[in-house]
């Protein structure tokens, strides 16, 4: 019998398995389709101080092997989060959860965590430093190693739950940006979001979406996406959770070898909104497949 459970920061999941905010939103459309609670655990929907309407249409394109989407961080705003989603997610899934915050300020990424920190379902906050599609926030705050530092310290001083840093690809040196977030007191780093990308329309001569440039995802992103968790594996000490393009139970155990400690499951789940369960229910097979026992014994095993 293997043992598919892993430990992110202190917290025990049954398996690795995360559905990535933003393709999940607060569990609620999912659970009308199967019980989320075989999962490891979920992102919910990216979360800011005030609510947002997100960036006008079109902001999908379809691409080959992926998508490119510059939805723009749309949400109600915590303070409904609080109100509505999180006591209606307590009656669907019954599992600590992941929170992912921003802002476009450090002090809103501060205002967010306090106001979702006494929610005792949450487990971990995963603090988005990487957002690509919006203006003045997000990205900006990611792409430099003492920006990072910022946030991830001033988010750090007002909760004691795990803070994860989630880190864009759209950098020079990820595995500094990382040491860097490691060094303020972040307990784990999410990587990667998306890849910044743009199509053109023929007919109008114009970029295809109204935010000109987007977040790309899908398959074809996950060789980028392994390669930076090798690297920032090397860099940092703290558990890494890996995602960009995973769409099988042979990409998770791929990421976990590469230093994965959990790996969050995206683009795959707006293809297929039984992705996330489907790679669940493959992951013993194909750990037997492949010969490991236990999950845990394979993070980070492919620099050994």
């Amino acid at each position: 019998m293997v043992n598919t459970q892993v430990t992110l920061c202190g917290v025990t999941l049954d398996n690795p398995v995360i559905p990535a905010s933003g393709t999940f939103g607060f569990g609620q459309e999912f659970a009308q389709l199967y019980d989320i609670n075989c999962l490891g655990s979920f992102s919910f929907k990216g979360t800011t101080l005030h609510p947002r309407f997100g960036n006008p249409t079109p902001r999908i394109a379809e691409c080959p092997a992926g998508m490119l989407n510059a939805v723009g961080l749309q949400n109600p705003g915590v303070d409904h989060v609080l109100a509505e989603e999180l006591p209606a997610l307590q009656k669907i899934f019954h599992k600590p959860v992941m929170a992912n915050v921003s802002g476009f300020s450090v002090d809103e990424y501060v205002q967010v965590v306090e106001k979702l920190d006494a929610v005792e379902q949450i487990g971990w906050f995963e603090v988005n430093i990487s957002c690509p599609n919006v203006h003045g926030g997000g990205m900006s705050f990611g792409t430099c190693p003492d920006a990072a530092a910022e946030v991830t310290k001033a988010v750090r001083a007002v909760t004691k739950k795990p803070v994860i840093l989630k880190l864009s690809p759209n950098v020079t040196d990820i595995a500094a940006i990382a040491k860097a977030c490691e060094d303020a007191g972040a307990d784990g780093i999410s990587l990667i979001n998306t890849l910044l990308g743009m199509r053109m329309n023929l007919r109008t001569r114009k970029p295809l979406l109204a935010n000109v440039t987007g977040g790309y995802s899908g398959p074809s992103v996950f060789p980028v996406a392994v390669r930076m968790v090798y690297q920032v594996y090397d860099a940092v000490k703290i558990p890494i959770v890996g995602m960009g393009g995973v769409s099988s139970a042979e990409d998770v155990l791929e990421m976990m070898l590469a230093g994965a400690t959990a790996v969050e499951v995206g683009a795959a789940n707006l293809v297929d909104p039984w992705a996330s369960k489907k790679i669940v229910e493959a992951l013993p097979q194909v750990m037997e497949q492949y010969g490991i026992e236990s999950l845990s014994e394979i993070i980070g095993a492919g620099h050994r």
